[in-house]
């Protein structure tokens, strides 16, 4: 197992990396959120020792960390990577086809990446309408909207995180990857 965290910095990472027993990388340009569709936080993928995605994008966690918050637990995906490794079982809905990203999703992601190096060089007006821009393409992709959070000086757990949570929800919880079935 390995854990990608979609953030600026490592002392973003280190209080949630804290007691994790497998290698937890940094991946400050969100590549990996444009290769796999990621549009939400956490998402698993399951990738075998050959490279190949054995189940793709799902929006699953590994802990009790956010139970409160989620009602979701661990416990069935867990059993699910304990089939997999130990009989090579996969789920039934490990053939999920995820959605490709759309353009302005796309465009979005650019944005985001536009605003992220304005900010890295001390331009924090043109890192905003940037950020804007990205927001208004993609209002309910967590990768970008919330990951703007910290980098605008704003709360990732404040009120503006769980005003995009409730929008998120009224939307339906949209996401690219398998569909949670339950909480």
């Amino acid at each position: 197992m390995i854990a990608v965290a979609l953030d600026e910095s490592a002392d973003d990472v280190r209080e949630w990396a804290e007691g994790i027993s497998f290698p937890v990388l940094l991946d400050r340009e969100h590549l990996l959120a444009e290769l796999y569709a990621v549009s939400n936080v956490p998402t698993v993928v399951w990738i075998d020792e050959d490279g190949t995605v054995a189940r793709p994008n799902s929006a699953e966690v590994g802990t009790d960390m956010f139970v409160d918050f989620t009602g979701v637990t661990p416990d069935e995906h867990m059993e699910q990577v304990r089939r997999w490794v130990h009989d090579g079982a996969l789920p039934d809905d490990a053939d999920y086809a995820v959605e490709d990203l759309s353009a302005d999703e796309l465009e979005a992601r650019l944005a985001f990446r536009i605003a992220k190096h304005h900010r890295r060089s001390g331009d924090t007006e043109r890192a905003g309408r940037w950020f804007e821009r990205a927001a208004s393409l993609a209002p309910l992709d967590f990768t970008v909207r919330r990951a703007a959070m910290p980098l605008q000086d704003v709360d990732p757990f404040g009120e503006a995180f769980f005003e995009l949570f409730g929008a998120w929800r009224e939307a339906g919880s949209p996401y690219h990857g398998v569909p949670r079935s339950g909480p």
